[in-house]
């Protein structure tokens, strides 16, 4: 496994991972309001996550976020790790958008206006897969 990433994966590492860097540092104090409406949207599309106490749901998420961006913007962790994490959290984000009602125009993956903040979730799980999939090829040319 490469130890640093390559110089054309830093951009999108970068960019990638200061987004959610920043989206789980702003989750870190959210207000009862917010805790609810999170943990609500993540509950309705994913039953199990009901089990979880909502303010522990979004410290928990939060903390992924800072973990998963830390790990993306830091070129010393291999790409074929950040990358994998990457397409695993971003999956769960398109997850929430093909199966939360409302996101989508009726019978199309074409997101709604509520839809649009989800929708862009495909741009990092497109990053993801690239990362993991340019470290698996490089693996096996060698």
């Amino acid at each position: 496994m490469k130890i640093v990433a390559r110089p054309h994966q830093l951009p999108l590492r970068l960019a990638t991972g200061a987004f959610i860097l920043n989206s789980g540092l702003g989750k870190i104090h959210a207000d009862e309001r917010t805790v609810a409406s999170l943990h609500g949207m993540a509950a309705g599309t994913y039953p199990f996550l009901r089990r979880l106490d909502p303010a522990f749901f979004v410290r928990l998420l939060s903390r992924t976020e800072v973990a998963l961006g830390a790990a993306l913007i830091t070129p010393f962790v291999p790409s074929l790790a950040a990358g994998a994490a990457l397409t695993g959290f971003a999956a769960g984000l398109v997850g929430l958008y093909l199966r939360t009602p409302g996101m989508r125009e009726p019978g199309s993956l074409r997101p709604t206006r509520e839809g649009l903040t989800l929708a862009k979730d495909v741009w990092m799980l497109s990053i993801g897969l690239s990362l993991v999939i340019e470290e698996l090829r490089a693996r096996d040319h060698h």
